[in-house]
């Protein structure tokens, strides 16, 4: 996969079919939409193109802090591990957030993307205001020479899936629900790290911690049923995410996982770690003991949910 990143001067040689959003989480409804682009290159032979913007719209417009499901560097794997041809993370200037919607589709989506296919949500939005949307989209297409396909809500129930209906049960510790809208587990990626070395030798729990970015959408402090991604293999944990409150002194907020069944060292290491069930909330124990017991406790239900749920798989 190629991507251009935060630059402006770029153009996309091979017609392509294109797809537009901030593909937050890659959830259900985004995957409706990529599903439908890679169709577009088998019939056509287009390149697969998505586009999308180097930050949040709201962090320039209105200067508020964004919480992401899916970080930039996830996003990009996700998009490479399904084969997108190229990613655009377009540069959010103000001169951009002014930008005309017309002047969007003609200068960017045709100009530099190549567009012959534009493959949209019914809620898409684009240009100055988001005035643009599908409406415009197929208004332009025959001038610009490019097809059209908007694609409905993927939905719940009664309800459309999206960004902001997955942080909501997110918030709450719903787990198995986050992984039905997403359609995989919710997880963490990084290097493992060190952590405060109690693990081990004190509480016979060796632990791999890694440190969530800081846009990173956390969900409520607690202990959870985890498998981690490690060697091309899935091994079942229990992961903690939190600041350690029975652990005199000041802990960063950290992802602790306790793997089931694995003994090595992990510094270093690029895991996964997803998340399969909330099982309590962190709490402060009077003594490492108390902390122990309860760790087994923690680590028999992992066990027995992994098996009931066949997890491993």
């Amino acid at each position: 996969m190629q991507c251009f990143i935060g630059i402006t001067d770029f153009h996309i040689e091979e017609p392509t079919v294109v797809s537009i959003g901030k593909f937050d989480g890659r959830h259900t409804g985004h995957q409706k939409l990529l599903r439908r682009m890679l169709e577009w290159k088998a019939k056509k032979g287009y390149k697969t193109a998505v586009f999308t913007f180097d930050m949040a719209p709201a962090v320039r417009v209105d200067g508020l802090p964004r919480q992401v499901i899916t970080t930039d560097g996830e996003r990009r794997a996700g998009m490479e591990a399904l084969g997108i041809d190229y990613l655009v993370e377009y540069p959010f200037t103000e001169q951009v957030s002014r930008m005309p919607a017309d002047t969007f589709v003609r200068e960017i989506l045709v100009g530099k993307m190549n567009a012959r296919a534009v493959v949209a949500g019914t809620d898409c939005g684009f240009g100055y205001k988001r005035r643009g949307d599908a409406a415009l989209l197929k208004r332009m297409a025959p001038e610009l020479g490019y097809e059209v396909e908007i694609i409905g809500k993927v939905r719940d129930d009664s309800r459309d899936i999206s960004s902001s209906y997955i942080r909501e049960e997110l918030e709450k510790g719903h787990m198995e629900k986050v992984q039905a809208l997403l359609g995989q587990p919710y997880s963490f990626s990084g290097t493992v790290v060190h952590g405060n070395h109690i693990g081990g030798p004190q509480l016979n729990h060796p632990t791999a911690n890694l440190i969530p970015p800081k846009e990173k959408c956390l969900p409520p402090f607690g202990v959870y049923v985890s498998r981690v991604f490690l060697d091309g293999r899935y091994l079942g944990g229990v992961t903690n995410i939190g600041r350690k409150p029975t652990v005199e002194g000041s802990w960063p907020v950290g992802v602790e996982t306790s793997l089931l069944d694995w003994e090595g060292d992990l510094y270093g290491r690029t895991i996964q770690v997803q998340l399969l069930n909330f099982e309590r909330p962190e709490q402060k124990f009077g003594s490492l003991k108390e902390l122990k017991e309860q760790l087994d406790r923690d680590e028999e239900y992992a066990r027995s949910y992994l098996d009931k749920h066949k997890c491993l798989c």
